[in-house]
């Protein structure tokens, strides 16, 4: 019921079958419908005769994390936990790191199975518990609707590289399946070491050192049904003129899935058999963003060492960028100007409003809004940072494989050459110019301010 494709082993070590119960670390994928992981987990539990335990770890230091995402987070952790319950399976949450608290329990796990993630800290933390316990580890990929490797072995250059190779495969992937239930009971298991309650999330947030340089947010919560029904929202009023109106500012033909789909509170999968079912033409524009750009995002981040680095835009870009750094700039703004919205341009203020009040950017604007930030910053250079700081801030998908591949976007990567300019180089550029003569501009500004005031006010 897994694809082999989606298994891989993290060590060599054995299945040991005298221990007590088999462990699924969930991490990227805090969901039960649709988890590879999770049924996998399952499988091997009914077939060792074993109960299945669902270890989290909780870091309060994870990089770049704060209340704003931590908050959405815990409340689609708080339903994970509920639902497991119900199916007789033990969760536990720890927050003493996975090296700790993991390993306290896969000392006792006959196997332990985990998720895969694609950016560079949770991969070293899949690759330290591998070496460091006794028993198997496997690891299985399901937040994307092809497996990586499969679609690719190398960093591809476009959507256009990628999307020759995916199309073929989509159909064979895009299986949904309803969870399975296991055969034996965990409910009353014993587990070592230390258990963190989610009855409370206000307690626990205020009990962890999580930054508050975002704050939470009311107007999206977290959890799987609160995506699904976000999904179904979209389908209902969005799908049909999606192709045409999606890039519209002013417009709100867009999914708000991409916080779901970061924290695993959703499958690709799901959203895929659902939408494609529905018989309107926007489908296939809506699918080449869900599976083709958002695949190649996480190919970038993959394949990429340096997908959050200046280093790691394609060199032609680098050239350009860096032949162009010393240009004179008609405006210049500081971090903390830019983090205010104190600009001279009120488009931009309204992007990085909206970002900083809701959590969120229209995707149109998210490239305008990083262009600027290139076009007013001292250096390319320092540019990159900013956006990256900005969008891994205050985005309720911040630290996704998306919004890196979306902050490159800004400077070349997945693009090609343009004609040159100052400052950008050969890099595509964007003005207000343009945006007026596509959208109504005021209309995206008046939008803004009444979802900000509406957060602000709590309504």
């Amino acid at each position: 019921m897994v694809e082999q494709q989606r298994i891989q082993a993290l060590n060599t070590r054995p299945v040991l079958k005298e221990n007590p119960f088999v462990v699924y670390w969930m991490q990227a994928s805090q969901r039960i419908a649709d988890n590879p992981a999770f049924t996998y987990a399952v499988l091997q539990a009914n077939a060792l005769e074993k109960p299945l335990v669902v270890f989290f770890s909780l870091l309060s230091d994870f990089p770049e994390g704060t209340r704003r995402s931590y908050r959405f987070m815990l409340e689609g952790l708080h339903e994970v936990g509920n639902e497991l319950r119900q199916r007789n399976i033990r969760f536990v949450l720890d927050t003493r790191g996975p090296l700790v608290g993991l390993g306290e329990i896969a000392a006792r796990s006959a196997l332990v199975v985990v998720d895969r993630a694609y950016g560079r800290f949770e991969r070293t933390w899949r690759k330290q518990v591998a070496s460091a316990v006794l028993c198997s580890v496997m690891q299985v990929e399901g937040n994307v609707v092809v497996p990586v490797e499969t679609v690719s072995g190398k960093e591809e250059y476009s959507a256009a590289t990628l999307r020759r190779k995916i199309e073929p495969m989509i159909a064979h992937f895009a299986q949904s399946s309803p969870p399975l239930e296991v055969t034996v009971d965990s409910k009353d298991v014993e587990i070592p070491g230390e258990e963190t309650p989610l009855d409370d999330i206000g307690t626990l947030l205020s009990s962890l050192a999580i930054s508050d340089s975002a704050h939470e947010v009311s107007w999206l919560q977290g959890g799987e049904t609160r995506a699904n029904r976000q999904l179904d929202h979209f389908l209902d009023r969005y799908l049909a003129g999606y192709a045409s109106l999606h890039n519209d500012p002013g417009n709100t033909h867009v999914s708000l899935l991409s916080p779901y789909l970061h924290f695993g509170q959703i499958s690709p999968v799901t959203i895929y058999t659902k939408v494609s079912a529905m018989p309107v033409p926007d489908v296939p524009v809506f699918l080449e963003e869900l599976i083709v750009r958002r695949e190649l995002a996480m190919n970038f981040v993959h394949f990429n060492s340096h997908y959050d680095q200046y280093e790691g835009l394609p060199a032609w870009a680098v050239k350009t960028l860096e032949s162009h750094a010393s240009d004179p700039r008609p405006y210049r703004y500081s971090l903390e100007e830019l983090e205010a919205a104190d600009t001279h341009d009120p488009y931009w203020n309204a992007a990085q409003k909206e970002l900083v009040a809701l959590g969120t950017i229209h995707g149109y604007m998210r490239m305008y809004w990083g262009k600027k930030i290139l076009e007013w910053s001292p250096t390319p250079r320092n540019a990159f940072s900013i956006a990256l700081y900005l969008n891994n801030t205050y985005q309720l998908d911040g630290r996704d494989p998306n919004g890196f591949a979306g902050v490159a976007w800004c400077f070349g990567k997945h693009d090609r050459p343009w004609g040159e300019r100052s400052i950008f180089g050969n890099v595509r550029y964007m003005n207000d110019k343009g945006l007026e003569r596509k959208f109504d501009m005021k209309r995206y500004i008046e939008r803004v301010d009444d979802a900000v005031e509406k957060e602000r006010i709590g309504d």
